[in-house]
């Protein structure tokens, strides 16, 4: 999501003043999330604030479809081929399975709950640090 941003203020506001050859309408930035909104670990008006401020910067969102297939001409979501000489896929990012080798709680995606001190609860010894962990011993 971030990076479609990013790439919609380029297409429109950085590029078209470096580079003479560049139209920035023929510059098209198409968001898609298979899920019902983006951002859905986030509550859901900022989930739309986010959505609504990609648009604006000419990104097209497509929610509830998924990416079925993926080559060299471009994308096929829902049976609909989007051509496209770039692709930037970002799907797939997973937590670390440390909560499973730990058995310890983990969120509905999987990260480790920790305390304010980034303890696991029930492993004073235990600091869940990003997407792994040490032991102190």
């Amino acid at each position: 999501m971030e990076l479609a941003g990013a790439i919609a203020e380029l297409a429109r506001a950085s590029l078209v003043h470096d580079f003479r050859r560049i139209n920035p309408s023929d510059a098209r930035i198409v968001l898609i999330e298979a899920g019902p909104r983006i951002l859905p670990s986030f509550p859901e008006r900022l989930s739309v604030a986010a959505q609504q401020a990609l648009e604006q910067l000419g990104v097209e969102v497509r929610l509830g479809k998924a990416v079925t297939q993926c080559d060299a001409e471009g994308v096929v979501v829902a049976g609909e081929r989007i051509a496209a000489r770039s692709i930037v896929w970002a799907a797939g990012v997973a937590a670390s399975p440390a909560a499973t080798w730990l058995n310890v709680v983990g969120d509905r995606a999987g990260r480790i709950e920790v305390r304010d001190d980034l303890t696991v609860s029930g492993y004073p010894e235990v600091f869940a640090i990003g997407d792994t962990f040490i032991s102190r011993s």
